[in-house]
C-alpha cells in the first residue's frame, strides 16, 4: 500500500494542468469522489488551482436528495463551491438505464465551465470497465480502458484516481475521518459491472493477486495500438478525402481492415457516433459490390453516408428544404441561406450557359410533381432523382433552380434543362450539410 495516497496524487499531477486553473470534481458522495474531494482541497495549498464541484441528481433512488444535502456540507466545510443539476432520464430502445445514466452525466459535465473536469475513477474501474468492453467484442480503443487524461466533446477530462485501488481509497478515507453515502444499487448484481465487482474479480484476485497490474498493462498497450491505428486512419483520410466526400477509387484500393477504420474516423469527424460493425461492414460490401444503377446508403448517428458518382458522399439525415430564394450567383458557393446546403459549380459541356446564370435563378422547394426539359421531352423531377440513385432522405433537402417563369433550368447534381444549356457552361452540384451539429 502506499504510504500517502496525498504526496502520490500530487507527484502524478499531468504537465499540461500546470500553471493556475479551475478544476470541476464529479461529486456523488460516494467514498471514490469524497476522497478525491479531500485530497482536491488540500492540494490547494500546494498547487495554484481553483476549484468547485458538481452533483449530477438523477433521481434514481429514494435517498437522492439525502445525497444533495450531503455533498453541500462537504463542500461548504472545505469552502468548495458546488452546483446541482438535476436530470430527466428517458430510456431510449436498446439502451441501459446504466448506459442513460451516465450519458446523462457526462452531458451535465460538458457544460462546465471549468478548464477540467476532475472524476474519481480508480483501478479497479479500470479493472471492470476492461472486461466489460471484452465481453462486449469492444475493439483496442474500447479495451485500452479510460485515459488519465483526455479531451473529448470539447471537455477536458482527468482521473488522477487511476493508479490506485479500491482498498488503498479506503484505506485513506478512514485515516482522514471522511464521511460518505452508500448508493444502495451498487450491490444489485444484476448490473454487470456490479455482478463483476462482488463475484467475479474477487475470484480472480485468490487466482491472480496481481491482475491489476496485468490489466493496466494490457490498457497501456492498447493505448498505444489505437493510437498507430487511428495516425494511420487519419492519413488514409488525408489521401481519399475531397471537398466532395471520399475517393471510391482511393477507398477501393486500400486493404478491408483500412476501409473499416477510414469510415470509423469519417463518421467521427462528421460527428457521428461509432457504428456497429456488422452494420459498418455491410455497408462497406455494398459500396464495393453493389452495380452502378445503386445507391448503398447507411443512415446512423444523424448523419446519412452513400456511394454516389464515384464517391462516398454524406449529408445530414432528414434534411429540410429551405424557402424560395434567389442564387447569389457568382457568389453562390457559401451555405445557402435557409438551406443545409451549398452548391460546387464546375466548368462541363451541357452546363447552364451563363446567360441564364445572368439572368437571374431561384432556389426553391420540390412540391411533387415538377417536370424538367430534356432531350427526350419533358421528365419528372421524381423519376430522374430515383434514375440517378439519390437516397430518398436526401430528396426533401435538394432544391430545384427555377427562372423568374417558373421553369426549372436545373435539378443540381442531375441535370441541366435542354434550354438552359451551354457548350461550356456551369454544372451545378448540391453538396447537402454533412455535420448534425451544425443544423
Amino acid at each position: 500500500m502506499r504510504p500517502d495516497l496525498f504526496r502520490e496524487v500530487l507527484k502524478q499531477w499531468p504537465d499540461s494542468l500546470s500553471g493556475h486553473l479551475s478544476l470541476e470534481l464529479g461529486l456523488s458522495g460516494g467514498i471514490d469522489s469524497v476522497v478525491l474531494l479531500d485530497l482536491l482541497a488540500r492540494g490547494r495549498s500546494e498547487r495554484p488551482f481553483s476549484l468547485c464541484a458538481v452533483h449530477v441528481h438523477h433521481g434514481l433512488s429514494p435517498h437522492a436528495d439525502r445525497w444533495v444535502e450531503h455533498c453541500r456540507a462537504l463542500c461548504e466545510a472545505l469552502n468548495v463551491p458546488l452546483r446541482v443539476h438535476r436530470v430527466k432520464l428517458a430510456i431510449p430502445g436498446g439502451m441501459s438505464l446504466e448506459a442513460v445514466a451516465r450519458e446523462a452525466r457526462y452531458g451535465v459535465y460538458r457544460e462546465s465551465r471549468a478548464d477540467c473536469v476532475v472524476l474519481a475513477h480508480h483501478a479497479d474501474d479500470q479493472s471492470e470497465t476492461q472486461l466489460l468492453q471484452l465481453l462486449r467484442g469492444g475493439g483496442v480503443r474500447a479495451l485500452a480502458g479510460m485515459p488519465t487524461l483526455r479531451d473529448e466533446g470539447g471537455c477536458r477530462y482527468w482521473r488522477p484516481l487511476l493508479g490506485f485501488s479500491r482498498e488503498e481509497i479506503e484505506a485513506y478515507a478512514v485515516s482522514r475521518a471522511l464521511s460518505w453515502v452508500e448508493d444502495e444499487s451498487n450491490a444489485d448484481v444484476r448490473w454487470r459491472r456490479n455482478f463483476l465487482r462482488h463475484d467475479v474479480f474477487p475470484r480472480i484476485a485468490r487466482a491472480v493477486p496481481e491482475y491489476r497490474r496485468h490489466l493496466a498493462r494490457s490498457a497501456a498497450l492498447m493505448a498505444d495500438a489505437a493510437q498507430v491505428l487511428e495516425e494511420v486512419a487519419g492519413m488514409d483520410l488525408e489521401t481519399c478525402e475531397d471537398h466532395e466526400g471520399l475517393d471510391l477509387g482511393r477507398f477501393s484500393a486500400l486493404s478491408a481492415p483500412r476501409q473499416r477504420l477510414l469510415l470509423v474516423a469519417w463518421l467521427g469527424k462528421l460527428g457521428a457516433p461509432s457504428a456497429a460493425p456488422e452494420m459498418l461492414e455491410d455497408f462497406r460490401h455494398q459500396v464495393l459490390v453493389a452495380g452502378e444503377d445503386r445507391s448503398p446508403s447507411l443512415t446512423w448517428g444523424g448523419v446519412v453516408v452513400f456511394r454516389y458518382r464515384g464517391r462516398l458522399r454524406a449529408a445530414v439525415a432528414g434534411l429540410r428544404a429551405g424557402g424560395a430564394c434567389p442564387l447569389a450567383w457568382p457568389d453562390s458557393g457559401s451555405i445557402q441561406e435557409g438551406w443545409e446546403g451549398r452548391f460546387v459549380w464546375s466548368r462541363r459541356r451541357g452546363g447552364l450557359a451563363e446567360s441564364v446564370l445572368e439572368a437571374g435563378l431561384r432556389l426553391v422547394p420540390r412540391e411533387g410533381g415538377e417536370r424538367v426539359l430534356l432531350e427526350i421531352g419533358h421528365k419528372r423531377v421524381k423519376t430522374l432523382l430515383q434514375e440517378w440513385g439519390i437516397p430518398p432522405a436526401l430528396r426533401a433537402g435538394l432544391p430545384l433552380l427555377v427562372r423568374d417563369d417558373g421553369r426549372i433550368a436545373a435539378v443540381p447534381g442531375v441535370a441541366v434543362a435542354l434550354d438552359a444549356r451551354a457548350d461550356d457552361g456551369w454544372w451545378p452540384d448540391w453538396l447537402p450539410d454533412a455535420n448534425p451539429a451544425k443544423v
